[in-house]
C-alpha cells in the first residue's frame, strides 16, 4: 500500500512538472509599432472637454460645480454690464434680468 501510494504521488508530481506554466509569462508581448488608439483631450476630441458632471462640453463652463461652488468663466460680452444683464435691464428678486418694475412677493416673503 505504502509503495503504491508513493508511486501514484511520483506519477502526479512528474506530470504536473511537465505541464507548460503558461500563466505568468516572463516578457511582456512586444508593442507594435503604430498605435491603433489615437489619443484625444479627456475622450471628448479635439476643442471639447470634461464638464465638472463628466459630460463633453465645448463652450467654457459658468454654474454648478460638483463641491458646491459656482464657477464664473464667461467673459465680458458686448453689450452686458457688471450685472450680467442687458442695458436697461436689472436683476429681479429671483436672480433672473427685467426690464419692467417689479410686483409681487419678494424673497424675503414680502410683498411689493
Amino acid at each position: 500500500m505504502r509503495n503504491t501510494f508513493g508511486l501514484i504521488f511520483g506519477l502526479w508530481l512528474g506530470a504536473l512538472t511537465a505541464l507548460p506554466a503558461s500563466a505568468m509569462p516572463l516578457a511582456p508581448p512586444p508593442v507594435p509599432a503604430t498605435a491603433t488608439v489615437i489619443p484625444v483631450a479627456q475622450g471628448c476630441g479635439p476643442g471639447w472637454w470634461r464638464g465638472p458632471w463628466g459630460h463633453c462640453r465645448h463652450t467654457p463652463y459658468t454654474g454648478r460645480v460638483p463641491g458646491g461652488g459656482w464657477v464664473y468663466n464667461l467673459p465680458p460680452t458686448y453689450g452686458y454690464f457688471g450685472n450680467g444683464c442687458p442695458p436697461g435691464y436689472w436683476h429681479g428678486p429671483w436672480g433672473h434680468c427685467r426690464d419692467t418694475p417689479y410686483h409681487g412677493r419678494l424673497p424675503g416673503g414680502g410683498w411689493q
